[in-house]
Parts: structure tokens; C-alpha cells; sequence
């Protein structure tokens, strides 16, 4: 089992930055992709940005310019810095972690944490 822990979320003025992070444990687990994504209310969650273990990136239009995703491998734990916040990013936004163990594919999802983007 891999545990992951989030934080970062909390409430932001329009234009400020958070940064979100996650943190995963479990013993004798490989970690491959890590990526975070959200889901607002009322809609279906959506991918925000992933990054490989060779740390290659992908973002969601929405997001490109303004986010970045990072990862320090030494402690499995993946950033997501977001900047110029929007009311329209407002979501709960969760970690999601591939990782193999034994030659087995596992995909875990954090608890999520709230992002609020408000005056």
C-alpha cells in the first residue's frame, strides 16, 4: 500500500500563488508518474498536470503558463506551484500516484485538498 499525504490547499485572492504538495510512502514500491488533477462542483474531475519519472510534463491548457509541476524523486513527493490563480481553478485538487511493486501496476489517489480562489 502507498500512502500519500497532500497539502497546500487553502483560500487565495485572484492572481496570488499556492503551492500544493504530496507526499508518498510504502516500502518496496517503484513510483512512476506522478500528477495532480481537479474536480470543481458539479463537474468531473480532470487532469492538471502529470510528470514521468524522467520528470517530462504535461498540463491542461487551462493551467499551461501558470502552473508547474515538479518532483523530487529522493523523497517521492511531487509540487504543483500554481500562479495567477483564477476563481475558475477553484476545486478540490488530488495527487495521484502510479507505482509498480513486484512487477504490479498500482494507481493511488490522495485525500484531496481544497483550493479556493476568492476576493
Amino acid at each position: 500500500q502507498v500512502q500519500l499525504v497532500e497539502s497546500g490547499g487553502g483560500l487565495v485572492q485572484p492572481g496570488g500563488s499556492l503551492r500544493l504538495s504530496c507526499a508518498a510512502s510504502g516500502s518496496m514500491f517503484s513510483i512512476n508518474d506522478m500528477g495532480w488533477y481537479r474536480q470543481a462542483p458539479g463537474k468531473q474531475r480532470e487532469l492538471v498536470a502529470k510528470i514521468t519519472i524522467g520528470s517530462s510534463t504535461n498540463y491542461a491548457d487551462s493551467v499551461k503558463g501558470r502552473f508547474t509541476i515538479s518532483r523530487d524523486n529522493a523523497k517521492n513527493t511531487v509540487y504543483l506551484q500554481m500562479n495567477s490563480l483564477k476563481a475558475e481553478d477553484t476545486a478540490v485538487y488530488y495527487c495521484n500516484v502510479k507505482a509498480v511493486r513486484l512487477g504490479v501496476r498500482f494507481n493511488y489517489w490522495g485525500q484531496g485538498t481544497q483550493v479556493t480562489v476568492s476576493s
